[in-house]
């Protein structure tokens, strides 16, 4: 069954430096703080971006995160307390639809308090 009630679960997708352990330690940090019920590690993606005048292209790390609209905040003051860039990737999508099942499964890992 499929439900399309997503409510206010998001996605949450962060790049951190490829190499570095902080991917892992991050992933585990939002997991036992109850920010995310899951994330992922895709260990090598390319960075192609522009920052302060410069064309860089880096070998990043990248987490996905699956957590809720109302945690995204404290989710990103956890990265940006960690995070080694000056203005992190931090961005957040809503899920539209999704197995009800694996939703609720993600509301009951994020903790509910405010």
């Amino acid at each position: 069954m499929i439900s399309s009630n997503a409510l206010d679960e998001i996605v949450v997708f962060i790049t951190c430096p490829s190499g570095a352990a902080m991917a892992g330690d991050l992933a585990h940090a939002l997991i036992e703080n109850q920010l995310a019920a899951c994330v992922n590690i895709i260990p090598q993606v390319r960075s192609v971006y522009l920052w302060q005048g410069e064309v860089n292209d880096d070998a990043e790390q990248l987490l996905v995160a699956k957590s809720l609209a109302n945690k995204f905040e404290d989710l990103c003051a956890m990265v940006k307390s960690c995070h080694p860039a000056e203005v992190p990737e931090i961005i957040s999508m809503p899920i539209s639809a999704g197995l009800k099942s694996y939703l609720d499964w993600l509301r009951a890992g994020v903790s509910q308090a405010a």
